[in-house]
């Protein structure tokens, strides 16, 4: 039995396919199959039903999974060990970004990253929460970035900042002429929100919950991206709430829109979440010094309120 094995009959498990397994790990077909069916003979067992299309897994082939990716887990954890104790930081590394971080946190951090660490091989996804989560468990990615607090047991946070809500408030709302505003000035039915998946539309709903004045019927209007609301915002249609970091970039025309909140500032927690095996643990404590570190310059700190993205 080898740990090339048990990763040729995890790749069988994940795709059911022999020949999307091979593609997979970089093998030919026929050599995938001879080292799974080596496999089964020395266990004297079935791993696969190959009468089934896609193939299936038999009761006993369910157990032998579960194990191999224990035993594969711990063998990437030995070589996380020696990496460590060498002081190497490098290899693949896989990392989940959810849609409202990726735009602004990724040009802040990748350059000096890839610079600092030019042994490690990033590679990035732009994927919803419940994606990230999934991947994570099944696998497929090494670690993600989301807003936070989860709760979910399989899954290990340590955050990176807290990034402040503000508004986006156009001239003629009843807001605009506000230097700074509250939370009980809110009122939901004239906020542009993000389409239904993304977590900081349920941060803006979960901030707004508590607020009475939302009793009104009257139109709503939801866009996939921050740009396209404040577009919309701009046109004189509602007003709207962005991530800070998102607000940057403005220029000079828009960046008067800005207002802030009274403290203590509603904010949301991100954080590098990763699973709770730890593996590759040199590369994430190398991606949160780095992300961590430049985004100190340009948050400052200051008195705020974690608002949940669930």
């Amino acid at each position: 039995m080898t740990i090339t094995q048990l990763k040729y009959v995890l790749a069988v498990a994940e795709h059911q396919n022999f020949t999307k397994a091979a593609e997979h790990t970089f093998v030919t077909q026929p050599t995938l199959s001879m080292q799974i069916q080596k496999l089964e003979e020395e266990l004297d067992i079935t791993i696969f039903d190959r009468s089934k299309k896609p193939i299936a897994l038999t009761p006993v082939g369910q157990k032998i999974v579960s194990q191999a990716k224990l035993i594969v887990d711990e063998a990437t954890r030995m070589q996380d060990v020696v990496d460590q104790e060498k002081g190497f930081i490098g290899g693949p590394f896989k990392l989940g970004i959810i849609p409202t971080v990726m735009p602004t946190l990724l040009p802040m951090f990748l350059k000096t990253f890839t610079k600092r660490f030019p042994k490690v091989q990033l590679s990035i996804e732009e994927l919803s929460t419940p994606e990230l989560i999934a991947r994570i468990a099944d696998g497929h990615l090494d670690g993600a970035i989301a807003a936070t607090p989860l709760g979910d047991e399989r899954l290990k946070e340590r955050a990176l900042y807290y990034e402040p809500f503000v508004g986006y408030i156009p001239e003629h709302h009843r807001l605009h002429k506000n230097k700074t505003f509250q939370t009980s000035d809110l009122d939901l039915e004239d906020i542009l929100l993000l389409q239904d998946g993304h977590c900081f539309r349920e941060g803006v709903l979960n901030l707004c919950q508590a607020n009475k004045r939302n009793t009104k019927e009257g139109f709503k209007l939801t866009s996939g991206s921050f740009e396209t609301l404040i577009k919309l915002s701009h046109e004189g249609l509602g007003m709207t709430l962005l991530p800070y970091l998102h607000t940057l970039d403005l220029d000079e025309n828009r960046a008067k829109n800005i207002r802030h909140f009274e403290a203590p500032v509603p904010a949301r927690e991100i954080s590098l979440i990763y699973p709770s095996s730890a593996l590759k643990m040199h590369i994430i404590e190398a991606l949160h010094g780095v992300i961590s570190g430049i985004i100190r310059g340009a948050i400052k700190f200051q008195e705020v309120k974690i608002i949940s993205p669930v």
